[in-house]
């Protein structure tokens, strides 16, 4: 079971003052991380105990839409997965304003960090104010090339978030929370050990498991059956 930390590379750290987590490794991706692949429509489905999915960990469930909507939809996401940036640029939105917007989907975004600047870029949505956590997510999504792949991603990231009301101060208090920080790892090894999420993005439809980069017309024929 992998205990995500604060890594050693960001420049927040030793303003912060958070020590080096167990099992972190203190060095930037100069790439994109290994996630999941686009989404295998031939593989048969699985399903999960609704019940257990539906737990929402000790920091709250992140949701859009009506909670008695037909079809609940939950989302684990890595903040620098290339694959999540992309679904929530193109299948993300559409699903909002065809099956959210409209009372079909209530949608839940849980967090399944792959690395420690997903870590830390997940924990600074959480600190954002509740009517802004889904925009924070939305900017650093449309803007990963610009943060997450860098060499100084700590000051790319916090020149992201500025317009979200972030400051030095702000986001030296947010690491120094350790109630998000346990938050967020309990929920990804939650996610790991009762579902079996190995990569993101996974997605969970009325608690039937999709992996990968699903395509709106994808969603689409997952969600059918399930609105008749």
């Amino acid at each position: 079971m992998r205990r995500y930390g604060i890594p050693l590379f960001l420049g927040w750290l030793a303003l912060a003052g958070i020590p080096h987590a167990v099992g972190a490794e203190a060095a930037p991706p100069a790439s994109p991380p290994a996630d999941a692949a686009p989404a295998d429509s031939e593989a048969a489905p699985t399903t999960v105990d609704v019940k257990e999915l539906m737990v929402a960990g000790p920091l709250g469930d992140e949701a859009l839409g009506d909670p008695k909507a037909p079809v609940t939809v939950v989302e684990y996401v890595s903040m620098t997965c290339p694959h999540c940036a992309r679904v929530h640029q193109t299948t993300i939105k559409a699903l909002k304003s065809k099956y959210i917007d409209t009372g079909k989907v209530y949608f839940i975004l849980r967090e399944f960090p792959l690395d420690d600047l997903a870590l830390a870029a997940i924990m600074l949505a959480r600190c954002a104010p509740p009517e802004k956590f889904f925009p924070s997510v939305d900017v650093m999504f449309e803007l990963q090339d610009n943060w997450a792949f860098v060499d100084d991603p700590s000051s790319a990231l916090t020149k992201v978030l500025q317009p979200m009301g972030f400051t030095d101060d702000s986001i030296k208090a947010c690491f120094a929370n350790q109630k998000i920080l346990d938050g967020v790892n309990w929920v990804h090894d939650r996610g790991e050990k009762l579902f079996g999420i190995e990569g993101t993005p996974t997605f969970f439809f009325n608690g039937q498991k999709q992996v990968g980069e699903l395509s709106i017309d994808d969603v689409d024929q997952i969600i059918a059956p399930m609105l008749k």
